[in-house]
């Protein structure tokens, strides 16, 4: 799966990336037929700990699946994304295996 990561309004180093890549595929466990993945790290500035949005859409044959979490750490907010979409992709599995 390919993976497309953009970061905004901060420079990421390549051991996030590598995190979120390897996270990422560990999808293809769960549902085969994913094309890519496009993901958005950005740092919102506010006073607030809670300032990194971890934004990411999945393409899939005939849909996309778009989860979007706002957390202390990318890499916390990676892995509730990650988990929300392994929910997605079971019940899309699901729905292909009904028809």
């Amino acid at each position: 799966m390919k993976v497309h990561v953009q970061y905004v309004n901060f420079n990421a180093d390549a051991s996030l990336i590598d995190f979120v890549e390897k996270k990422l595929n560990s999808l293809d466990k769960y549902y085969d037929k994913i094309v890519d993945a496009e993901v958005f790290l950005k740092v919102q500035q506010t006073s607030e700990k809670e300032n990194k949005v971890v934004d990411i859409k999945l393409n899939i044959p005939g849909n996309d699946l778009i989860v979007k979490k706002q957390c202390k750490t990318f890499e916390e907010g990676v892995m509730l994304v990650v988990d929300s979409l392994k929910r997605q992709l079971v019940k899309e599995k699901e729905k292909i295996r009904v028809k």
